[in-house]
Parts: structure tokens; sequence; C-alpha cells
């Protein structure tokens, strides 16, 4: 298992309005597995962190797939928003 950082952490809104800064793909899969829900991005961003820990595609892969995630449930904390 590989823990690979990203090269530029994601940030997602959590709570009521707080930001989370996922820094790795560790990070990414904990956060993706603990979201409720069962959505076919959220599937997708879950097998794309375990492809990564597994070492099957880079950490950017994942990254890219969990920012559309992210994007997609409006929670993405987009650059110049804080």
């Amino acid at each position: 298992m590989l823990s690979q950082p990203f090269e530029k952490p994601v940030r997602v809104w959590v709570g009521l309005g707080f930001p989370r800064q996922l820094n790795s793909v560790v990070d990414a899969y904990q956060f993706v597995t603990d979201w409720c829900g069962n959505s076919p991005e959220q599937k997708a961003a879950i097998r794309a962190c375990k492809a990564a820990l597994a070492g099957d595609i880079d950490a950017e892969t994942a990254r890219g797939i969990l920012v559309r995630f992210a994007r997609k449930k409006d929670i993405l904390v987009e650059d110049g928003t804080m």
C-alpha cells in the first residue's frame, strides 16, 4: 500500500461549512468512504483511491477523480474561495 501525496491538496467543505484539506490518497480514501451516499461518482472515487493505494494508478489520476466527485457534490473548495 502506497500513501501517495497529491501534488496539490484538494480542499472540500464538510460539516457546517468547514474546509477540510485532503493531502494524499489515504486522506481521500478515508473521506470518500466516510461520505454518506452511494453515487456513481463516489464509487468511482473509492475505486480510484484503492487503485492508487495498490500502485495501479498514480495519485494525480485519483486526485482528478476525487475532484470530479467533490465538484458534483458541490463540496469542492475552489481556488480563491478562502
